[in-house]
């Protein structure tokens, strides 16, 4: 056809015509919590890697395998166990049956009497997948539809994915576009017969989609093996390794996660960010981002409770809780705000001053951020809460993103990040760069704290210079431990009541949650 013929100029293997309908082969087209469950344990795919420097760029992008292969041939499978055997914490499994392309009117008619052919490449959105495996691979957040097979659209609702250390990402014409081809870091074609593709289809199909043995063999003749042989087939020849048999080759599974580990040892041996965050910015002024509480005596006595080893746990928590007033209120003194005009009860104009902005969001970083919310929306009427939870990889030390809910719009308002401690400021690094893949412009976020550490103020000022720190101390050191001098101790422990491990530190006080 015509309109074939056009889109063949952007596919390598480059053929003519016909294809047959296709079924969800994952998990990432349903609306579910982003873990993916194996044999052995349960993998958490919303985090990402710390991957951003001192200068809090980007310092590595993720390591992206791409997984082809006809129809049934076991590619999830096979994904799946590479998965296992990785072993690494942060792993997206994307699957190209999220991108087809919304179907007209007279295209669902011809889906629903199995006479749409979705094994075609023009099926297929490819630009809205490059787009999101772009995204994906520099560490963003993205937008994933879902796709329901039953009414062959896409639902209203999107699912938000984040990067991770590896990206997996499947399906039959994983190979067939230039550009696509040029994200994937590992090529693997999954090798299957056809007679037992065709079985899987029939038990598939039969089981799950109620359909008869005929139906699913006249499908599979006019559009299944004809798409495979001139479509899939060809692309045999872009891998870099075929897997012959599938999940059932176990020595090229190997291979493969010998490879990508190789990888991954790479980016980590080059990639130290406490060390680069801590001899980065020494003996420098503190940057004219920062605005400190003016320390009264009120502020001195409160530090000096707080401060003091020996203050029970209720008192620790009244004084931090009246801090925390005092910081915020003074935070939201320097959002902007315009001239105004009001008439009082007598009668009279009164120039006044009101919030120039749309809305003010506050997003904690837990679990110790959470403790400042009460006193924020003591302060802002209908103030949005998000959360970002951000953990300590007790192996490499580094912060790792776990969990994130994040108001709608998010990008239009001005944003109150909190967090009680930060000593390097790594923690806070990663949450300012979520607000920032949300879209939230750097000037309009506003980084709280009740203490924080020189090394952290210069960190976060140097790698964001436009992101406003706003605390009620600074102190000046930060020993080999991380932790700040003199210090608060762990905050998070001392306001919940919770032992703190023997390896804590300021910036994640939360972490052993």
């Amino acid at each position: 056809s015509s309109s074939s013929a056009e889109s063949l100029d952007r596919l390598y293997p480059a053929v003519g015509s016909t294809k047959p309908p296709r079924k969800r082969t994952t998990s990432q087209c349903k609306s579910e919590p982003p873990l993916l469950r194996t044999s052995k344990r349960t993998i958490y795919t919303a985090g990402r890697p710390p991957w951003y420097n001192e200068h809090g760029t980007q310092s590595k992008e993720a390591f992206v395998i791409g997984l082809g292969g006809g129809s049934a041939s076991g590619k999830t499978t096979v994904a799946t166990m590479i998965i296992e055997a990785l072993d690494v914490p942060w792993v997206v499994l994307l699957s190209m049956d999220s991108f087809y392309k919304v179907l007209t009117k007279q295209q669902q008619e011809q889906a629903a009497s199995n006479d749409f052919n979705f094994d075609h490449p023009d099926a297929f959105d490819f630009d809205l997948i490059i787009a999101t495996l772009k995204k994906l691979k520099q560490g963003k957040s993205v937008k994933i539809p879902i796709y329901d097979f039953t009414t062959h659209s896409r639902k209203k609702e999107w699912k938000t994915l984040y990067g991770a250390n590896v990206i997996i990402f499947e399906g039959i014409m994983a190979f067939a576009d230039k550009e696509l081809l040029k994200l994937l870091d590992l090529k693997i074609f999954v090798d299957t017969d056809s007679d037992i593709r065709l079985v899987r289809r029939l038990r598939r199909d039969i089981s799950e989609r109620g359909r008869d043995i005929e139906g699913v063999i006249k499908q599979y003749n006019k559009f299944v093996k004809p798409a495979f042989d001139q479509y899939i087939q060809p692309t045999m020849r872009l891998a870099d390794i075929v897997v012959p048999r599938g999940s059932g080759n176990t020595v090229a599974i190997d291979l493969i996660v010998q490879h990508v580990h190789s990888q991954l040892e790479e980016v980590r041996a080059a990639w130290t960010p406490r060390a680069a965050l801590a001899s980065a910015h020494q003996c420098h002024p503190l940057p004219q981002t920062l605005s400190v509480l003016k320390s009264t005596p009120q502020v001195r006595g409160m530090h000096t409770i707080i401060r003091n080893k020996e203050t029970s746990r209720d008192e620790f928590i009244f004084y931090s809780k009246r801090l925390m007033r005092l910081l915020i209120e003074h935070a939201l003194s320097l959002l902007p705000f315009q001239s105004c005009t009001v008439q009082t009860p007598q009668g009279q104009d009164y120039e006044g001053r009101t919030y120039s902005g749309k809305q003010i969001t506050g997003v904690s970083i837990l679990r110790a951020g959470e403790t400042m919310e009460p006193a924020l929306r003591a302060v802002c009427k209908d103030v949005r809460i998000g959360t970002i939870l951000i953990q300590t990889n007790c192996n490499t030390g580094e912060p790792e993103l776990h969990y994130l809910r994040l108001p709608k719009d998010i990008s239009e308002d001005h944003v109150i990040l909190m967090d009680c401690t930060v000593s390097t400021g790594a923690a806070a690094m990663m949450a300012v760069r979520v607000l920032l893949d949300h879209d939230v412009p750097e000037d309009k976020i506003f980084l709280l704290s009740l203490l924080m550490a020189e090394m952290g103020v210069h960190s976060v000022a140097y790698a964001f210079p436009r992101v406003k720190i706003i605390t009620t101390a600074v102190d000046k050191k930060v020993n080999d431990l991380f932790r700040i001098i003199p210090g608060i101790g762990n905050f998070g422990d001392r306001y919940f009541g919770t032992d703190a491990p023997p390896d804590w530190s300021d910036d994640e006080d939360a972490l052993s949650t």
